[in-house]
């Protein structure tokens, strides 16, 4: 079975990039919807602990404990 990669910030927005697109073309099956909101909500989460957490890294690099 193949090992499935982790995901990464770049890979989660163009994911949510895919959904926004579905969403905005309605080209996306009534059935499918709920499933896709709940999967975009996952990876904006994920995409904001991301964020917080390269943010933190950077402050602490700047600003190291004197």
């Amino acid at each position: 079975m193949a090992k499935r990669k982790a995901l990464t910030y770049s890979d989660a927005r163009a994911e949510l990039a895919e959904i926004l697109e579905l969403l905005q073309s309605d080209g996306i099956p009534i059935d499918e919807l709920s499933p896709k909101v709940k999967r975009a909500a996952t990876l904006i989460q994920f995409c904001r602990e991301q964020l917080r957490s390269t943010g933190t890294e950077i402050e602490q690099l700047l600003d190291p404990p004197a």
